[in-house]
């Protein structure tokens, strides 16, 4: 029986009665340096097509790489903070293939002596404990241009009338972390693909060696998955789902792909060596090319560019710039704020730890800062379709608003205006306060005249408060913040709206 004929996919508990999954992530990184890998073409993203290209990126004959240093010591950085060892003398390789977003028709890359090997990233699960996952290598490699498939539903080449191909991408410095098998994982299999990713991209955000931006593609993520039957030693035939380009994805990816084996095997059919797709829509993948080996590739020595060599004095000089690690600067961070483990992980998933840092560092208190970012700028960021981060409003600029809230100036109500005239390009807080006159109005004679206006017009509200139901006062005060755009002190009018009907 073929997999064409096999059901779908299988229950989820009914995988784990038989099977054990078995993982490996790739991880591709696209480095933050000016230029690219072996020429000096600069990598900014989004620019107009084929403007960011030389003889080199483009694979003209007779031009020559030379090797970018930054990205060199940004990859040993990345081993070592994944706890690799550094190869003491490496070479670069030729990767042969022909393709059309690879110029050259092989790609300048690391096979049998990449820059570091040999490490592990222990990960925080959901419910707090850690996983191990080891890493087999990181090596560095040059990023391949990019096809755009003109005419189809999907984007992708099937059904498309034309294609067309960018090389700005060509030629941007990569490195790609390799794990190695991951075991052990049972039914939490795709919570730790996810975490890992979060956890390493994490760790290279800190790092400071890429923008880690997965939806503009320079943080890929390749997930392996395989089954084996429980208690078997030889690993099942795996697939690759390439490019999955967020961390939720990843998790439905590898869940997917556990139950759509399972199927196949359960049926009698046998699982394909291949790439898959993972479709954004409905979490599903669908079949890529056929899996090639390392023989396909034709691997041999890069003879244009010299051997590879770091000395120990600058290992040892790259390792004292490493940051405090991620979980360890979280970890101190909930300590001093005193916050739960709950709390801590809405602000990681949030993407909200390094702004209400950022905030409270700015003058804020670490309650305040958190407040602002996970409810209201959260909403907004929802509703303009952006991540939070890229939100027009700088923490020094929350912490401002925060301080004229403190100081009794603004209300939660007129600061929120305030921010979003900020994040219209208004100006700073201080500076749309004093030109829009947004403070809180403190005359009493001017609030008294708003509540005696406000009771005037609904005399049953103010014969309830009179005998006593208080809470009929609400709507009086409702209608004097209305009267006063919101820049009155609605405890004030609700002492003096009480005071009026005693």
């Amino acid at each position: 029986m073929t997999a064409l004929d096999a059901p779908e996919i299988l229950d989820y508990d009914d995988v784990l009665a038989t099977y054990e999954p078995v993982l490996g992530m790739e991880v591709h990184v696209e480095l933050g340096t000016n230029t690219k890998m072996f020429c000096p073409c600069p990598t900014e993203f989004g620019g107009e097509p084929n403007t960011q290209v030389c003889p080199v990126c483009l694979g003209m004959p007779g031009s020559l790489p030379v090797v970018n240093e930054i990205a060199v010591e940004s990859a040993i950085r990345i081993g070592l903070a994944l706890n690799c060892s550094v190869t003491p003398w490496g070479r670069f390789a030729r990767k042969n293939y022909f393709y059309p977003d690879q110029p050259k028709n092989y790609q300048i890359s690391q096979y049998d002596e990449p820059i570091v090997h040999d490490g592990y990233l222990d990960v925080v699960l959901d419910d707090g404990s850690t996983f191990r996952v080891e890493i087999e290598r990181a090596h560095m490699e040059e990023d391949t241009g990019k096809s755009l498939h003109i005419g189809g539903a999907t984007g992708r080449i099937h059904g498309a009338s034309h294609s067309l191909l960018d090389y700005n991408r060509a030629g941007v410095p990569l490195v790609e972390i390799v794990t190695k098998p991951i075991e052990g994982a049972g039914e939490r299999a795709p919570e730790v693909a996810r975490a890992y990713v979060a956890a390493l991209r994490d760790l290279l955000k800190a790092l400071d060696v890429s923008d880690v931006r997965m939806d503009q593609g320079s943080l890929r993520c390749d997930a392996n998955v395989s089954l084996k039957p429980i208690g078997a030693e030889k690993f099942g035939t795996r697939t690759e789902t390439k490019n999955v380009n967020s961390l939720k994805s990843v998790e439905v990816a590898v869940r997917y792909e556990m139950r759509r084996q399972a199927a196949v095997l359960k049926s009698g059919g046998e699982v394909t060596l291949e790439t898959r797709h993972f479709q954004e829509g409905d979490g599903t993948t669908s079949a890529g090319r056929p899996k090639e080996s390392a023989e396909d590739y034709r691997y041999f020595p890069e003879p244009d560019l010299e051997p590879v060599a770091p000395s120990e004095e600058l290992v040892e000089r790259l390792r004292g710039t490493l940051p405090e690690l991620p979980w360890v600067r979280r970890a101190r961070i909930q300590a001093d704020w005193g916050v739960s483990d709950e709390v801590m992980r809405d602000l990681v998933n949030a993407g909200a730890l390094d702004l209400v840092i950022a905030t409270a560092d700015a003058g804020a208190s670490p309650e305040a800062a958190r407040s602002w970012w996970v409810s209201y700028l959260s909403q907004q960021a929802n509703t303009r379709g952006v991540e939070l981060a890229d939100l027009p409003i700088t923490p020094a600029q929350v912490a401002k608003v925060v301080e004229l809230v403190d100081s009794g100036k603004l209300n939660n109500k007129i600061a929120r205006q305030v921010v979003d005239h900020v994040m219209d390009g208004e100006g700073e807080p201080e500076q749309i306060v004093e030109a829009r006159s947004l403070v809180v109005e403190r005359d009493d004679t001017k609030l008294q005249a708003a509540v005696d206006e406000a009771l005037a017009a609904n005399p049953d509200i103010a014969d309830k408060i009179r005998s006593g139901k208080v809470a009929a006062a609400g709507k009086i005060v409702g209608d004097v913040m209305k009267a006063t755009r919101g820049q009155a002190d609605p405890a004030r009018v609700k002492e003096l709206v009480i005071a009026a009907c005693s």
